[in-house]
């Protein structure tokens, strides 16, 4: 049975995940429209990954060391004050991006400690029984909050381009609200030394932490080398002028998309638990993934395009499920801040990272080329992985790799 608390705390995923992806999309589309270079859709994503970057050890090592709920919250009303000057922003018709760089950069310095924070809160309240069903239940939460927030936006855009934003600072101000009602963990606390000094030194224990368990290091290099190479979603809004030539509406969702496969496969394993044979299901399905790249690069039809979308989102979400629940259980609970803020540098840094990729592959070879062959680099990290890290491809059942408590 789930507790209102842990349902409070879905519901704030879901909400900030909105914020987050409608806004984003929409800064990217903008973005776009005022300068019409996919590079500048790349020098977007790497304005929010820059922070995540540095701020990364000082957010893991504040979620270890306080209540995270606290963390969580602080780190939402900045994000909140970002959406708000964004109305402003786009209210005054700006002729260049750069203050959507500049205020991109602030909300990407806020994640650094909200990611940490939100994604540890679901694992530290559920008990273990519960345990793979609340991580497919936050993942759903999530991938709601991308179908939603697109769609959402996108639908607002086409009224006034400020709009997108305001629903962003909506979503946030109830998410905020709903960490009321989340009760505080019971889970250790870090102890040590303070400042600067003692979160780098904390820092450091977790990427040592990585560095020796081969599990962990796979599955993180997995996704990180994966979705540097296939992120093409981040030239959606190029993509959806250029190749399927349809207007704001079209994009979001297109962006939406992401949401919908991801959602129904979520939906799906949140009934229907994996079992046996996790490594090679993970491993498969980022196979699939990348196949479903090189679709979306060489089509120049929406439905293929949205259905390419899909199918790339859910096998994605296998691939996050699995992640999500063999990181967590294969790291000391004191240890599972750090841990999770040096993973959200590598795989919230693929994300980003790989859509500077994208966007300055886009620049200088097309679109075509950039989609297509991040496709076929995905794939080529699957073969090698496979090869080389044959502890991740052959763990049979998540209690193979928990740590005991």
């Amino acid at each position: 049975m789930i507790g209102r608390g842990l349902v409070a705390l879905l519901l704030t995923n879901f909400f900030n995940t909105v914020a987050y992806i409608g806004l984003i999309t929409f800064a990217g589309d903008q973005v776009f429209r005022i300068t019409g270079r996919e590079l500048d859709l790349g020098l977007l994503a790497l304005c929010a990954f820059v922070p995540i970057f540095f701020l990364a050890p000082a957010g893991g090592t504040t979620a270890d060391r306080f209540d995270k709920r606290i963390v969580y919250g602080i780190a939402s009303t900045v994000m909140l004050v970002v959406a708000v000057t964004l109305v402003f922003v786009v209210s005054a018709d700006p002729q260049t991006p750069a203050p959507f760089f500049a205020l991109i950069a602030v909300y990407g310095g806020a994640r650094s400690f909200a990611a940490p924070a939100g994604r540890t809160l679901p694992i530290d309240l559920a008990p273990p029984e519960i345990l793979q069903r609340v991580i497919a239940l936050k993942a759903v939460a999530f991938q709601a909050g991308i179908i939603v927030g697109p769609v959402l936006a996108g639908f607002a855009a086409v009224i006034d381009p400020s709009l997108p934003y305001v629903i962003s600072a909506g979503a946030l101000v109830i998410a905020i609200a709903l960490l009321v009602a989340v009760p505080e963990p019971t889970t250790a606390r870090l102890e040590g030394g303070k400042g600067f000094r003692g979160a780098f030194a904390d820092a450091v224990e977790g990427l040592r932490y990585i560095r020796t368990n081969r599990i962990v290091l796979a599955a993180i290099g997995l996704d990180l080398f994966a979705v540097l190479l296939g992120g093409a979603t981040a030239l959606l809004p190029a993509i959806a002028e250029k190749r399927l030539g349809v207007g704001e509406v079209g994009l979001g969702w297109l962006r939406a998309a992401d949401g919908i496969g991801a959602t129904a496969m979520s939906l799906t394993l949140s009934v229907w638990a994996i079992k046996r044979r996790v490594g090679k299901i993970l491993l498969s399905t980022v196979a699939v993934f990348g196949v479903a790249t090189i679709v979306l690069g060489f089509t120049t039809s929406y439905a293929v395009a949205f259905g390419a979308i899909v199918v790339l989102s859910a096998a994605d979400a296998v691939s996050v499920f699995i992640r999500s629940t063999l990181v967590p259980l294969a790291t000391p609970e004191e240890m599972r801040g750090r841990v999770i803020a040096v993973e959200n540098v590598f795989i919230g840094g693929s994300n980003e990272l790989g859509a500077l990729e994208s966007g300055v592959a886009a620049q200088f070879f097309g679109l075509v080329g950039a989609v297509v062959t991040g496709g076929i680099g995905t794939l080529a990290v699957v073969a090698t992985w496979w090869k080389v890290f044959p502890r991740l491809r052959d763990v049979d059942r998540f209690e193979d790799v928990r740590v005991p408590t």
